[in-house]
């Protein structure tokens, strides 16, 4: 790694440092993480981008160009209160493949899948890439929650509401609710 990019992310550090003084959590008890407070915290992303990026002093700036960039912003954002939180583990292998999940927390029973939307075509199909992601969470012991982060920052995606309702709407397999949650970025 280069010195720059250190330097970076610990400047990035540094900013949430100070967002999360104004926003302090409930406790430090970490039975208090769900899938609840775990959204509350990514509505909050574009707050956390905004501050990096128009701050006086001449720090960082948080390039988002890539999905690999919103998950490293996603995780240093949730990493300070969800002490479980493991990235990039690959999930059982399924039809000749393996699922590579962004995050989950055990404790929350929560997996967190980062979306970058590249382009508009992407942007068209991205239902399918969730409901193929969908069925493979769905088998995982550690899921009960899925939250889809989704960061389209030319707004490609052609109707927020329609996949919204495609993706949250109420789902059950073997007897056990999978919940799928939707939050698309900016």
């Amino acid at each position: 790694m280069d010195n720059n990019w250190i330097e970076q992310q610990a400047e990035f550090c540094a900013g949430l440092t100070e967002i999360r003084s104004r926003y302090p959590p409930h406790s430090d008890n970490q039975s208090g993480v769900d899938a609840e407070s775990i959204v509350s915290a990514l509505n909050q992303f574009q707050i956390c981008v905004r501050y990096l990026n128009t701050r006086r002093s001449a720090g960082a700036i948080l390039n988002l160009n890539s999905e690999a960039d919103v998950q490293d912003a996603v995780y240093l954002m949730l990493r300070p209160w969800i002490h479980d939180l493991i990235s990039e583990s690959p999930t059982d292998r399924i039809a000749n493949r393996y699922t590579i999940k962004d995050f989950i927390s055990r404790q929350a029973r929560t997996v967190i899948e980062i979306k970058y939307v590249r382009d508009a075509s992407h942007g068209r199909h991205i239902s399918k890439e969730m409901h193929d992601d969908i069925e493979t969470y769905r088998h995982h012991p550690h899921c009960r929650t899925i939250i889809f982060f989704v960061y389209d920052p030319e707004s490609l995606i052609p109707d927020n509401e329609t996949l919204r309702t495609q993706i949250e709407e109420p789902r059950s397999y073997g007897g056990q609710p999978l919940r799928c949650i939707l939050i698309v970025k900016p």
